[in-house]
């Protein structure tokens, strides 16, 4: 497993990655793209799309209340298997593109207040790909692509109800965390393209080269 050509596409909320990957699947049609996202998921997978609404749906918004961090990371730890899963089904030939891998789970568990949980240190001794590309966005532009916080969940800003300030910390702090989880790693940052389509240009350049 840790031979196979596996590289992870990483950003924080709103860096367009599904998009992305979506250009990748048209453009690289020998690559195979792995996702949580519903359009990526296999229809044998469907329990992992209904535990990922389920946890937007149900747990986010009665977090620390009547569902604890560690139910929470519980639940998306389903999510990083998976992943994991998919990648070692996955032929020695053919190249993978991993939609975030565990790096902006294990984030996002640590910001919402779970510092520290023994799944951190399973998570990272999966294997690790060849390379990050990291797509950066500036939290303004998030901010706008997110309908100025309408389509937002608990997971992507801090404080009750998504504003902008609240937004604009989270994605900082998100960003820092990510980073800090692939500092080991070879990483190419992509910066704030005009389009989706010159961002799947440049992710693709460097997928190639």
């Amino acid at each position: 497993m840790n031979d196979r050509p596996f590289y992870v596409l990483l950003g924080p909320d709103g860096a367009g990655k599904s998009s992305v990957m979506a250009e990748i699947e048209h453009r690289l049609p020998t690559w195979r793209t792995l996702s949580t996202d519903d359009a990526f998921v296999r229809p044998e997978h469907g329990l992992v799309t209904r535990l990922r609404h389920d946890v937007v749906g149900e747990v986010l918004p009665h977090l620390g209340a009547a569902y604890s961090a560690d139910f929470m990371a519980s639940l998306l730890q389903t999510a990083v298997v998976h992943l994991k899963d998919e990648i070692q089904r996955q032929d020695d030939d053919v190249p993978v593109v991993v939609d975030s891998y565990y790096y902006k789970i294990l984030a996002k568990c640590r910001l919402a207040g779970l510092e520290e949980n023994p799944m951190y240190a399973w998570w990272r001794s999966f294997p690790q790909p060849r390379a990050v590309v990291y797509l950066d966005v500036s939290p303004r532009s998030a901010w706008r692509r997110s309908g100025n916080g309408a389509r937002l969940n608990a997971l992507e800003h801090f404080g009750e109800f998504p504003e902008w300030q609240g937004f604009e910390d989270y994605q900082e702090s998100l960003h820092k965390l990510m980073l800090e989880e692939i500092r080991e790693l070879p990483v190419t940052i992509i910066e704030e393209q005009p389009s989706a389509a010159h961002t799947a240009d440049a992710v693709v350049e460097v997928l190639t080269s």
